[in-house]
């Protein structure tokens, strides 16, 4: 594994899956670092990763947004989960180098990665944005397996009305849950929900600020 800098924010790191890229967003004095993968369908421009990238570090949180090697790579589909553990294994030593409490995060199959490799890899907790629970439609082929043996605290952040799984599908387990009401996977509300972009971000935000300032 090799870390290579590309500007004073960004670094390349090669891993058993190809070159991956971080982003760091520092905070002034932190004590934890969240580490936030993408889903399959976007990389780390999702709203609410750029929200909470732009909130954490006034809170002592300093936040590095995670480029998995097929999403800098260029492609367009994601590999197996397989190949994406093993992307996210190859970061690890470089997100731990600071020496800080790391918080394994991220959206949609970003969380799913999150939850398999948090124990491994020591995380002391795991953020799950919009945690696809099944596919859209298939409730039977549930995922709650991943979420439910992470093994470390853990929040799930899911929209009200996401396809991939509503809030009121979620078995019971030793995680906890914030709701963004009306939100669909990617945390967008309708104008008729009342809530704005904004707001619901708002909504996000407050909930992460808050559960990890119970994470030492």
């Amino acid at each position: 594994m090799n870390a290579t800098e590309t500007d004073p924010r960004t670094e390349t790191v090669d891993t058993d899956a190809g070159r991956a890229r971080i982003t760091w967003v520092p905070a002034a004095r932190p004590r934890l670092l969240l580490a936030l993968g993408h889903g399959a369908g976007g990389g780390i421009e999702a709203r609410d990763l750029k929200a909470l990238a732009a909130a954490l570090p006034a809170h002592e949180v300093s936040v590095a947004l995670v480029e998995q090697p097929w999403r800098v790579a260029g492609k367009k589909l994601a590999p197996a989960p397989k190949t994406l553990d093993t992307g996210w294994r190859g970061l690890w030593p470089v997100l731990a180098a600071p020496g800080l409490p790391v918080v394994a995060g991220g959206r949609s199959a970003g969380a799913r990665v999150a939850c398999r490799t948090a124990a491994g890899l020591g995380a002391r907790a795991v953020l799950a944005l919009s945690f696809p629970l099944h596919p859209p439609g298939r409730p039977e082929k549930s995922r709650a397996d991943e979420l439910l043996g992470a093994g470390v605290p853990t929040l799930v952040v899911q929209g009200g009305n996401d396809p991939f799984g509503k809030p009121a599908e979620f078995p019971p387990g030793e995680y906890r849950m914030a709701e963004v009401p009306h939100g669909d996977h990617g945390f967008a509300v309708p104008r008729r929900s009342g809530l704005t972009e904004a707001q619901a971000m708002e909504i996000l935000t407050t909930s992460v600020t808050g559960w990890l300032a119970g994470i030492e």
